[in-house]
């Protein structure tokens, strides 16, 4: 699956961050067929709002759960899909995820839908907080044409505030959008690289490292936003090939290295990957 990306590099990258004790671990999900059993080693799950596990019995086990929401984009199967493409807020396809369309996160119709009707939702299924996923998508739109979505960026972050102004006790972990991390830091409780090391290419169809330059700007981001909330969780999500365990055991040591809490999986994360047994590994030094 090539090279290891600048190995040395990225070890004395991680060996320089600022290291935490070690959380318990955790894991994403977005299915609904594994046994209660799989979910054991987890003390945190990311779990999809409409198809997961039985949420009271994992609760009973001690488990923190977050439900997903999409905030940068709207998916053709959720059934807010309709009134929002009627309201004009919607506009390109993801060309990653076919039936999934970014959604204009400035406008304060879907502002109030996320905040009033959305997130409860979620909560009252009995999640303890919420997994906020594609807000990079506001940022990269606003960069691509910055007439057109001028104020998509600030429109992001003041998403993340008006969820935290509306539900100050919940629990918050926030996927990516790195633009907008040094302004919500304060608001949320973990902040999610993911793909920090290994991300997926989505035309062959397997999983790719990362440039050098982007897991260097990943790492700076996240251990950067430590700085601005001293008690932000950081954690990781990166894609392997599960029959590799050698490689799994390798990102596994590279990210807590980095000072995350990490979790490698499949892209679709509809399984749980377990972490291999660390036997017969000599660390990251050695190529993928």
């Amino acid at each position: 699956m090539g090279a290891l990306m600048g190995g040395a590099a990225a070890l004395t990258l991680a060996r320089g961050a600022q290291a935490a004790s070690v959380p318990a671990p955790w894991a994403v999900y977005y299915a609904d067929k594994e046994p209660v059993k799989a979910f054991e080693p987890y003390r945190l799950l990311v779990l999809d709002s409409a198809h997961h596990p039985p949420l009271r019995v994992l609760k009973d086990r001690g488990k923190t759960l977050l439900g997903y929401i999409s905030l940068g984009e709207v998916e053709q199967h959720r059934p807010w899909f309709a009134p929002v493409k009627d309201w004009g807020l919607l506009s390109e396809e993801n060309p990653n995820w076919a039936g999934s369309f970014y959604v204009d996160v400035r406008d304060q119709r879907w502002v109030k839908l996320v905040v009033e009707e959305l997130v409860p939702a979620i909560l009252r299924q009995g999640f303890d907080g919420i997994f906020l996923d594609t807000l990079d998508n506001p940022p990269h739109l606003e960069r691509t044409d910055a007439k057109r979505w001028a104020g998509m960026t600030e429109g992001a972050a003041r998403l993340v505030r008006a969820i935290r102004a509306n539900w100050p006790g919940i629990r918050i972990m926030q996927n990516r959008a790195y633009e907008i991390l040094p302004d919500v830091a304060p608001m949320i409780d973990f902040a999610l690289g993911e793909s920090v090391y290994a991300g997926w290419d989505f035309a062959a169809k397997t999983p790719r490292l990362q440039s050098a330059d982007d897991y260097r700007f990943q790492v700076e981001a996240l251990t950067g936003a430590r700085r601005v909330n001293a008690a932000l969780g950081l954690y990781s999500l990166d894609y392997w090939d599960p029959a590799d365990a050698e490689g799994l055991r390798r990102i596994y040591a590279l990210q807590r290295a980095n000072g995350f809490v990490p979790y490698v999986s499949v892209v679709d994360l509809d399984r749980i990957v377990p972490e291999p047994a660390m036997a017969g590994t000599r660390g990251v030094e050695k190529p993928l």
